[in-house]
Formats: structure tokens, sequence, C-alpha cells
């Protein structure tokens, strides 16, 4: 057992492994893995990515979001947001969502880790953090995925953006919207009237 030992020498409760990142501390990786889980001092989150739990008072704490998408990606460069920060832009959005999205350059797709719901998406730049400015942009590119009303949500953000620092949301706009979102918050910070190009 003293190879098992060796391999949970290198595990820090709280963070997520790859398989990968643990076979160097053993001869026997998979082995040694179904062992801690099946002795609890890991848990299996998706194929080959792992977790080593933190105690707290309430139990278990779940892994953090930056680090099980990190090592899911195997890679730094990612922006972790959800729908439901929209709702604090306060142009009505009020639905709760239970799926996050990540902006990252490598994967697209829906993944469900440790039962919990990401949306990756590839994109070629994000934001390293959030600002209301990008905030009213994500919202417009991502319109179609928001369960609401998506007129009263334009008709609320165009209001929104008039009240704003117009070269700041520009400048999200040129950095981060997509064509059809380009063309509306052209046609509203212009005064014309906004071009439903699509």
């Amino acid at each position: 057992m003293s190879a098992i030992k060796e391999l949970k020498k290198h595990l820090r409760p709280g963070q997520v492994y790859r398989r990968g990142d643990l076979s160097q501390f053993s001869n026997a990786v998979d082995r040694h893995l179904h062992q801690l889980v099946k002795d609890g001092v890991l848990q299996k989150l998706a194929g080959g990515l792992y977790y080593c739990p933190k105690q707290t008072s309430f139990g278990k704490a779940p892994p953090d979001d930056q680090k099980l998408v990190r090592a899911f990606l195997k890679d730094e460069h990612f922006y972790i947001t959800s729908p439901n920060a929209y709702n604090s832009l306060g142009v009505g959005a009020s639905q709760l969502y239970n799926e996050r999205f990540v902006y990252n350059h490598k994967r697209d797709g829906r993944y469900v880790l440790n039962g919990r719901h990401f949306y990756f998406i590839k994109r070629a730049r994000f934001p390293k953090k959030s600002s209301v400015e990008f905030l009213l942009v994500d919202l417009i590119n991502n319109l179609q995925f928001l369960a609401e009303d998506r007129e009263k949500l334009r008709e609320n953000v165009k209001k929104k953006a008039l009240d704003m620092d117009k070269k700041k949301l520009m400048k999200m706009v040129s950095n981060y919207a997509g064509a059809r979102t380009k063309n509306f918050f052209e046609g509203v910070l212009h005064g014309v009237g906004v071009s439903h190009a699509h």
C-alpha cells in the first residue's frame, strides 16, 4: 500500500486533478485512483477528472468552478459567467439558470462536471473580469439563450445604454460583440433606429 500512500502525499484538499497529473506519482494509476475514490479520498468528477474534497464544518465543499474548469481545459485562459449575471443589470432580466457559460479558446459544447452544467463556448476574445458594459454586450450576444421577453429586454437595454459611458460601452462592443450585437448598439448609440440585420 506504500505506493498509494506516496500518491496521497501529493493530494491537496480543494484541488482538482487530471488523471495525467497523478500518473507521474503512481505505477498503477488507474488501480490507485479507483481505490482512492472507493475510500472517499478522491471524487471522480468526469472522465479523467478527480477532486480531493475539502472538509468544512458543513461537510465536503464542492470544487471551486475556476479550479474545475482549469483542470478540465488544461488551460488558464477562460472566463466563467452565468446568464444570472444579467439579472443585476436592471433591464428586466429575472430568470434563474443553472448553467454557467465558459468562454475559452479550446472547446465548444455542454458538459456536466461534478453535477454542474457548463456550456463551453469558443470565443476569440473575452475579458479577464466582468463589468456592467461587458454584461450588457454579452446579454445581447446571448439573447437567443434567454427565457425572457426578448423584445422587452432589447428596449430596456437601449434605455440603459443611453445612460452609460458611451466610450466604455463602445469599446466593449468593438472588442466582444457579434455582428448582430454590433448593429444593435451602433444603432442605439448613434441615435438611429436599430438595424435588424441578421
